[in-house]
């Protein structure tokens, strides 16, 4: 979240919270007014909730004992619209691991509309309840609680979470939840957390490398575990065919890409930025690559070069966003604790001529990470995701600040 900023500057604690009330008060009332209308449609005509028809599809599925639809995708959608008429006409590309279905079984024995007003209320409580353990961990930002309140609200990937009613509130969680066992010098329980991570797998490619490459062998052991241990139930409630499907699924991934991201002006990755920017998909695709692998390599020479914890772990998580191979705007919503603790790292250099000039453009940054994130549509026309460069220049302020010979 962006954060309250003592020196003599325009971006002031007042404004910050101002803007923030303002974009909270715009978003918030447009999704309110969005899903005001009776029954399961909401005024665009779409079914409300959106994402979460797939998921409460899956949940059915594992509910009827039907694993031999999980991966066909129009049977599944034939399925979909026999239990909720409305989702007429919706398909998902089905490559989530079977384990998925079972975590929403729960949701499947109850009707639609109430399982969906109760994923939307657990995803709040676990964004609100990150949002707070992460704040604990920020010392700067203790006396500016009503700030933070307000640009949490005000997140937009927040915003998108709630919208989409996706899952990446779980992703968020053990996120989360690896930065406070790291914190506490418990990596095997950190890996446990990145590891369960599994059922969004594209969101642990950065973790993998940075972990790997940093030698910490104990993250590495626990995430192999948590991943084997997730995809060991789904296993072991489908069988062996089920999970052949799945590996299937995942080995064609490359043919079904357009469908998983038919939009790629509401993504914010380095794939999307330069399939974007150029019209031809050979060189996208080379540059793509190329600049994932600097990504990659800055964040792991940060994570390496004996940052503090909350510096290394921003720098990850703008990784995991820049570099991962499907990411859409929910996605944003593991931000939040790269927001805070950058933010906090900015406030505590109020006053030190060191790095002042680095915490004001951070500042600055995280600042218009907002907009941006909101603005990906101009992308359509302008072919410039704006979003994915300021995400780059903080990761890029990191490694600088992080080395010690670039730092003195």
């Amino acid at each position: 979240m962006a954060t309250a900023i003592r020196p003599a500057s325009w971006l002031t604690a007042r404004r910050v919270f101002v803007h923030g009330s303002l974009l909270a008060a715009c978003l918030w009332i447009v999704y309110a007014v969005t899903l005001s209308t009776p029954g399961l449609l909401d005024r665009n005509g779409l079914l409300k909730g959106t994402d979460f028809l797939n998921f409460y599809t899956l949940g059915s599925l594992a509910l009827q004992g039907r694993g031999d639809l999980l991966y066909d995708m129009r049977a599944q959608a034939l399925f979909a619209e026999k239990l909720l008429p409305q989702a007429a006409g919706y398909y998902y590309v089905p490559l989530y691991g079977p384990q998925v279905s079972l975590m929403f079984e729960p949701f499947a024995k109850l009707p639609y509309g109430w399982a969906l007003v109760t994923w939307l209320f657990l995803n709040v409580l676990i964004y609100s309840l990150c949002c707070y353990a992460m704040w604990r961990q920020c010392p700067n930002l203790q006396g500016e609680r009503w700030t933070v309140l307000i640009v949490a609200i005000a997140f937009p990937g927040f915003f998108y979470l709630l919208a989409y009613g996706q899952n990446s509130g779980l992703a968020l969680a053990c996120f989360t939840l690896a930065f406070l066992a790291l914190e506490r010098a418990k990596p095997w329980l950190a890996g446990l957390a990145i590891g369960s991570l599994i059922f969004k797998p594209q969101l642990g490619l950065a973790a993998a490398v940075v972990f790997i490459f940093a030698r910490e062998w104990k993250v590495v052991a626990g995430a192999i575990a948590a991943a084997l241990l997730q995809l060991a139930w789904g296993w072991e409630h489908y069988g062996t065919q089920v999970m052949r499907n799945y590996g299937r699924a995942l080995f064609h991934f490359r043919e079904v890409f357009p469908l998983v991201e038919p939009r790629l002006y509401q993504t914010h990755s380095l794939g999307s930025f330069w399939s974007l920017l150029l019209p031809w998909p050979r060189a996208a695709f080379g540059l793509s690559v190329a600049s994932a692998i600097t990504v990659l390599g800055l964040t792991v020479l940060s994570w390496r070069n004996g940052a503090s914890l909350a510096i290394r772990y921003s720098a990850l998580l703008f990784a995991t966003v820049l570099v991962a191979p499907h990411l859409t705007v929910y996605d944003l919503v593991i931000l939040a604790p790269a927001f805070l603790l950058l933010g906090d790292w900015a406030a505590g250099q109020a006053g030190k001529s060191s790095a002042g000039a680095s915490a004001s453009l951070v500042r600055l940054l995280l600042y218009a990470c907002y907009p941006l994130f909101l603005l990906g549509p101009l992308s359509r026309f302008t072919h410039l995701q704006m979003s994915v460069v300021a995400m780059t220049a903080l990761l890029w302020i990191i490694w600088r600040i992080s080395s010690p010979q670039l730092s003195s």
